[in-house]
């Protein structure tokens, strides 16, 4: 099922509310973001709601926490004292508008600039270990919870890389890392799974809802704290490695103050590299599923172009392991990109133009949702553009081979320097506003 036209929706969300004894839904607005689920956020009489549903069947197939176990364990941790949703109903097949459920809205923005820009961060770094003390700790009993095996997980990881191509050669470098890793088992505990900014609620400095448990799993706690502390979820503050608010150790001190069992920096770097290739992969996954025509979105293949991100982020994570000789290499020369100024506009120059327009033309008759969409367009325009103007080479499929069997690694004479050209040069055509680009691109090109 792709996305339903809003009458259909507001048809079958009466048929859910009804069976709770609330009126018809008023006010249905689809919510920007959402880079797996649709949110719509609406009202039935006076209370303020969001719908939570996949867009389509078939992205929900190999789930381990389908909605049904999902709005159970919102239940069962707002019970334990978690600043979760209260869910009030799930949908049904009657419905005819897929699988989901509704939940009641709660305060706060979760707008990671709005927070970091407005709140203490000793308040609410705070706020945020406690909360994931609390998570942590939630009793599961009688759950449909999946457990997360670590080997398991990270064989599946290889594989989907392999299935994506294979060929991106600081993923495999990564993931040859992690398999000579591997942190010893710990007893398994509730992991959010996405606990990080974006699907946080804070309101007046305060965090007020954690959202979106799709991803909870039982496995080791310093995984949620790892992921919302990876650079891509800082935001405007990639030098804030806590969540954009603080140090890692500082958070550390907050989480165990707060109750939360020992912080171990070695299990929190393998998390933290782990979950990197994990959302490069997810990114790779996007575009996969708008190729199998599950979800035809433009957001969907945007959102595959990311994984450039997750490459800079690993390699600033593993080059300390190559020789100091490696790491003070000079980086081979980026690619001339083409030229432009004479004659015919180039294709570059004719999608800049068309981004343009809708910029300036179009965007003052946009709110809403569509206003969000034509972001995502421009973004799309811009990163074609920048790809036939700058031709930026990430795939290597040999050397990507090599890499994960371990016949090269970081001390391979030049492979840091070209590995950080590649770096830079993907992310200067797919996501060049990515605010740690700037700080690689000083730090290894020296200007």
């Amino acid at each position: 099922m792709t996305q339903a036209p809003a009458l259909l929706l507001e048809d079958g969300l009466a048929r859910a509310l009804a069976r709770i004894g609330l009126p018809a839904p008023h006010g249905l607005e689809r919510l920007s973001g959402g880079a797996n689920m649709e949110s719509w956020r609406f009202q039935t009489g006076a209370a303020d709601c969001v719908l939570r549903r996949a867009p389509s069947a078939e992205m929900m197939a190999g789930r381990p926490l389908d909605h049904a176990a999902e709005a159970a364990l919102i239940r069962a941790a707002r019970a334990a004292g978690v600043l979760a949703p209260e869910v009030l109903v799930e949908l049904e097949p009657g419905d005819g508008i897929g699988s989901g459920f509704v939940m009641r809205a709660l305060p706060g923005t979760p707008d990671p600039r709005t927070i970091l820009d407005e709140a203490d961060p000793t308040v609410l770094i705070g706020d945020i270990a406690r909360e994931l003390v609390a998570v942590h700790a939630a009793d599961c009993t009688g759950l449909t919870v999946p457990v997360l095996d670590t080997t398991a997980a990270l064989a599946e990881l290889k594989d989907r890389f392999l299935r994506y191509g294979g060929d991106r050669p600081i993923l495999a470098l990564a993931l040859r890392w992690l398999e000579n890793s591997l942190p010893a088992p710990v007893a398994p505990r509730l992991v959010h799974g996405d606990f990080r900014l974006g699907n946080l609620l804070v309101e007046a400095g305060r965090l007020t809802g954690v959202l979106d448990w799709e991803l909870a799993h039982l496995g080791d706690p310093h995984e949620d704290m790892a992921f919302g502390c990876m650079t891509v979820w800082r935001f405007s503050r990639p030098d804030r490695p806590g969540y954009g608010l603080t140090t890692i150790a500082q958070l550390a001190e907050a989480y165990e103050a707060a109750g939360g069992a020992r912080f171990d920096p070695a299990q929190f770097r393998f998390w933290t590299i782990y979950r990197t290739v994990w959302w490069a992969l997810g990114c790779l996954q996007m575009g996969e599923f708008w190729r199998a025509g599950h979800d035809r979105s433009l957001e969907r293949v945007v959102v595959a172009r990311r994984a450039a991100e997750q490459e800079l982020d690993l390699l600033l994570l593993l080059e300390e392991l190559a020789p100091q000789a490696e790491r003070e290499r000079p980086l081979p020369p980026a690619a001339d990109p083409l030229a432009h100024g004479t004659g015919e506009p180039s294709g570059a120059e004719i999608l800049t133009a068309v981004s343009e327009w809708l910029g300036s033309d179009v965007k003052p008759l946009v709110n809403g949702r569509a206003r969000f969409d034509l972001a995502v367009a421009r973004n799309a325009l811009g990163i074609v553009a920048r790809e036939l103007a700058q031709r930026p080479q990430a795939a290597d499929a040999a050397l990507a081979a090599d890499l994960l069997v371990g016949t090269a690694d970081l001390s391979t004479p030049g492979l840091l320097a070209r590995l950080r050209r590649m770096a830079l040069d993907k992310l200067a055509a797919d996501m060049p506003k990515y605010p740690a680009l700037a700080a690689a691109r000083a730090t290894w090109e020296g200007s």
